[in-house]
């Protein structure tokens, strides 16, 4: 899986744990496609600092996933949810997830 993908898919895990400076920084850079340059202007802060903050994230989130596993438990419960045959209780967990 491409990295990009992988730790957007993790921010929606773990994004929450973020400060709001941390959040805008990440969602300009991954969601909104803004360049370090461009997020030290929207924010006046060094280009350097943005990079800093972005990756400090980026390690956060592997370390969150090597952890809880939340995204892999995901799957495999997707596995099994989709190879149920009892409706009832594929439901039932497609409610919980």
């Amino acid at each position: 899986m491409e990295k990009t993908t992988y730790l957007t898919i993790l921010y929606d895990y773990y994004g929450e744990l973020f400060n709001e400076q941390q959040r805008n920084y990440f969602e300009e850079y991954y969601f909104q496609n803004n360049s370090l340059g461009e997020i030290s202007e929207n924010y006046n802060v060094s280009r350097s600092a943005v990079h800093k903050a972005i990756k400090s994230i980026e390690e956060k989130l592997n370390e969150y996933e090597e952890k809880l596993k939340l995204y892999k438990k995901s799957i495999v419960l997707d596995d099994i949810i989709k190879n149920l045959h009892d409706e009832d209780l594929k439901k039932k967990l497609e409610e919980i997830k």
